[in-house]
């Protein structure tokens, strides 16, 4: 099966840097990466064109205008891009561990869908890593909360991930699901714009359509690096768009990744095409699922 990772951005090519070097380095490498931004300024895109020099995969660049916070519509747009079979969604503060889209890939069952887990690190952890270039934080450093979630344990980890429905703990920045059930559900819901809930109200059609959820502990591990949050908005219209979904337990939203499906109707360019001696997309690919038998 191909895995499309998309990762969501948003003005801090330093942290998208990171990002995309640790999906370069995964013992098993993803068919194709897309950078999918929310309106970022010029120095996103020199970022992504100087690293798809010897970038090992297909490296796509997927721009809307910024017109505030539109992450539903970001993230459809992606998918509607998507080559891969089963999409990996990853947020672009979200540095992952070498064996994270392996470990996804181990746990992509269908009728399902995965929630992954992360790391949180405080102000001083993150620039210790953005600034010195510091190995991402072990389970025994300061400035980290959630520091079991650095423990790769692939034996216990399939005692958490056994399917069922629980709601709480749904987080886009570390979720993945095939792809043509993002398109049975019609993707996010593009009428949630702002800050969250966005995640959740996905997850709640993705129940009312019969999938279920498997959570990944101990695999699939990633590290958030540390940036102001909005999470405590109060009377965010959000959630009642979410409990509307809810109520009606709908299954499809009407404003989603349809919307999207014609402009990519041909693939987006990959980046590498035009960069010299550029690598084989699918002799990468291949090579690294060598590398992680």
């Amino acid at each position: 099966m191909r895995i499309s990772v998309v990762v969501l951005t948003y003005n801090w090519p330093e942290a998208l840097e990171l990002v995309l070097r640790a999906l370069a380095k995964q013992t098993e490498l993803p068919f194709e990466v897309i950078v999918t931004d929310d309106g970022s300024r010029q120095d996103t895109r020199a970022l992504l064109e100087r690293m798809a020099a010897d970038y090992p995969v297909r490296l796509v660049h997927v721009w809307q205008p910024d017109d505030g916070a539109r992450m539903s519509r970001a993230r459809n747009r992606a998918i509607a891009a998507a080559q891969g079979d089963y999409v990996i969604l990853l947020d672009g503060d979200m540095v992952a561990e070498r064996h994270f889209v392996a470990d996804h890939h181990r746990f992509a069952w269908r009728g399902c869908f995965v929630q992954g887990s992360r790391v949180l690190t405080d102000a001083e952890a993150t620039r210790r890593v953005l600034e010195q270039g510091a190995e991402l934080p072990g389970f025994f450093d300061r400035g980290i909360e959630r520091r079991r979630h650095t423990l790769r344990l692939p034996w216990l980890a399939h005692l958490y991930a056994r399917p069922g429905t629980k709601r709480r703990g749904i987080k886009s920045c570390n979720m993945a699901f095939w792809r043509d059930d993002l398109l049975r559900l019609n993707g996010f819901n593009e009428t949630m714009t702002g800050w969250g809930r966005e995640d959740t109200e996905l997850a709640l059609r993705a129940f009312h359509a019969g999938l279920l959820r498997r959570d990944l502990r101990f695999s699939a591990l990633a590290t958030h690096l540390y940036h102001r949050t909005r999470k405590h908005v109060v009377d965010n219209p959000n959630d009642r768009v979410v409990e509307d979904t809810r109520t009606r337990r709908l299954v499809r939203c009407e404003l989603g990744v349809d919307g999207h499906l014609a402009e990519f109707a041909t693939p987006p360019e990959d980046m590498r095409a035009g960069t010299p001696d550029a690598p084989d997309s699918k002799l990468a690919s291949s090579l690294g699922c060598l590398y992680a038998l």
